[in-house]
């Protein structure tokens, strides 16, 4: 009988190639199955996160739609909601005070991205035209992202925001933006997400005009005559108009989110499906390879056992 060290050496040159090449450039099988069960467990994960944005979402809805008809009557004294896609903000007044609307969790898409990014072309819009603007943030994904590009103008940020929102919720976020300074300003601009469908959403900004401007240019409720003192009737007037604003612009960011972390979940799913097919494969061919390596040694050590 040879010696195994002949048996070796007079192994083909493919198979030492097939040997070496597996080696180099391909992952093993151990870690093309690892790599197959964490991507499965990630697609359940999505799954579900997909199903409870897509329960989430019909509630979001649902309060959305009695959000609507609540805030209409608004509408009746500031502008209605404007798209912020080319939009070059010369209404504007001189000094305002912008108001993101952003969420607290990630995993929904652009829905961030694309209010700070309308914040931000807002900023350097309104600097273009000689006015000044500051930024309350609410959100903690809108206040991270902003920090980054814009920290100067942050004057207060709203964050630990527990949903769903409710009325009382948005009393609170328009009383710390009276505490910074609303009234002080010659318009409040919220920025948002708005809702279309479960597919769906656009970039929408308001304008609210403080109410006590009204009084001094015959504006708005100037002409109007109060049993109460007139002014502080048209500041609480105006706090109660920002909360109803507030309101509408929390629930419709709401909704969008919910729809794009829907989406965004169902991509990733579909995602780690194809993933899945490519690491079967690539699995599969892994496997057919050291098979048939082991045979070709197999087979080249018997053909010199008989050579010997």
């Amino acid at each position: 009988m040879a010696p195994l060290r002949t048996i070796v050496g007079r192994v083909g040159p493919r198979v030492m190639a097939i040997a070496s090449q597996q080696t180099r450039g391909m992952a093993t099988e151990k870690q093309i199955y690892n790599q197959i069960n964490s991507t499965k467990n990630i697609k359940k994960i999505t799954s579900s996160m997909k199903m409870v944005s897509a329960a989430k979402l019909k509630g979001d809805e649902t309060r959305l739609s009695a959000a609507i008809p609540f805030n209409q009557w608004t509408y009746e004294i500031c502008t209605e909601p404007t798209l912020v896609e080319n939009a070059t903000y010369e209404e504007l007044p001189q000094k305002v005070l912008i108001v993101p609307f952003t969420s607290e969790k990630g995993l929904c898409g652009g829905v961030n991205s694309f209010v700070t990014r309308a914040t931000r072309d807002m900023i350097k819009k309104l600097n273009a035209q000689g006015k000044d603007a500051d930024v309350v943030v609410i959100g903690d994904k809108g206040r991270s992202q902003l920090r980054r590009f814009v920290p100067e103008k942050i004057t207060r940020s709203a964050t630990d925001i527990i949903g769903p929102g409710t009325y009382s919720l948005a009393s609170a976020l328009a009383t710390e933006l009276m505490t910074a300074g609303a009234a002080e300003y010659d318009a409040v601009v919220m920025v948002y997400n708005s809702f279309v469908n479960a597919a769906t959403y656009k970039q929408m900004y308001k304008v609210v005009i403080p109410l006590t401007a009204g009084t001094e240019d015959g504006g708005a409720l100037g002409t109007y005559d109060f049993d109460s003192d007139k002014m502080e009737s048209m500041a609480d007037l105006y706090e109660f108009m920002l909360s109803t604003q507030v309101y509408h612009c929390f629930m419709d960011g709401a909704t969008a989110e919910q729809s794009a972390r829907m989406t965004a979940m169902e991509n990733a799913s579909k995602n780690a499906n194809e993933m899945i097919d490519k690491l079967t494969l690539q699995y599969n061919r892994a496997r057919q390879a050291r098979i048939t390596t082991e045979l070709i040694e197999i087979i080249s050590g018997a053909s010199a056992l008989d050579e010997s």
